[in-house]
């Protein structure tokens, strides 16, 4: 039985879109104590340990076969590298420019699978918001803007093999996110746990690490797997346009970075081509 399935799929997504940044903006708070690195496999590992502890994923992986091994093995490399280029781009660049980088490869994926004139006019919404939303500067950069990059074709990649796991009959509810979290923090110790040392003799600033895990990894990808599991991967890709706009809306509560009237019609717009997507009727 799958975990979660008497909630809204919709809804589900509304909390995903609302701790996918939210996480991180408490992370660049927490640059200023811990190298960027450091946090990043700190919200890996927190992630992983609180899932671990829940859902208790090693029972499962004995009865999983090959294919699905190495689904949930491929799906952890990725969310470790993945996490790593998006703490380097948002240490370098605005939450929302990294944000709207972020979502353009994963639009291209319901573009691809957008067979109606309806769905075609909402996803030129949804583009024209973003790029209405997006600081197009991008800042003197180019560094961020690589890690950026490379963050939002993993994020693509995520969202293919997460619908993938969402959708397997071989892991029941959210084990797959656990099994594949607990890969991504073996995967990433080598990577940031030489920055995440001073975490561990200062009490706060580690809790304030766990924190960011729970926010960053836990709501989020839990409440990802749930809407992947009873949403068509072209609807879901599309409902990820909202995260630029969540983006924003998190920088002003958190990180007090007011957006500008081109901004704000960019949010209304990225609102407008969500509301008038429809998924297919057969996959409704």
């Amino acid at each position: 039985m799958r975990t979660g399935g008497r909630i809204p799929p919709h809804a589900c997504f509304v909390v995903s879109a609302v701790f996918h940044y939210l996480g991180p903006a408490f992370a660049v708070l927490l640059f200023a104590r811990v190298d960027v690195l450091g946090v990043a496999w700190l919200r890996i590992a927190s992630a992983a340990l609180v899932l671990a502890l829940w859902r208790r994923p090693w029972r499962t992986w004995r009865r999983l076969d090959a294919a699905t091994k190495r689904l949930l093995l491929g799906w952890g490399t990725l969310l470790a590298v993945m996490n790593a280029c998006f703490y380097l781009a948002i240490d370098r660049l605005p939450l929302g420019t990294v944000a709207a980088i972020e979502f353009l490869p994963v639009i291209a994926l319901a573009a691809f699978a957008a067979r109606t004139r309806r769905n075609v006019a909402a996803l030129l919404l949804a583009v024209t918001g973003v790029y209405l939303l997006t600081d197009v500067r991008l800042v003197a950069e180019p560094v961020g803007i690589a890690f950026a990059a490379a963050n939002a074709v993993l994020f693509a990649g995520y969202v293919v093999l997460g619908h993938r796991v969402a959708r397997s009959e071989q892991v029941p509810g959210i084990d797959g996110l656990a099994l594949s979290l607990l890969t991504a923090a073996v995967v990433a110790l080598p990577i940031g746990v030489r920055d995440a040392l001073p975490a561990v003799h200062d009490p706060i600033v580690l809790a304030a690490g766990a924190g960011v895990g729970i926010s960053s990894s836990v709501v989020p990808y839990v409440c990802d797997q749930l809407a992947m599991s009873r949403l068509p991967r072209a609807t879901y890709a599309l409902m990820v346009s909202l995260l630029p706009a969540t983006a924003t809306v998190i920088g002003v509560l958190v990180l007090t970075q007011v957006p500008t009237a081109p901004e704000v019609a960019g949010v209304l717009l990225v609102i407008a081509g969500v509301a008038s997507h429809r998924a297919r009727a057969t996959s409704a």
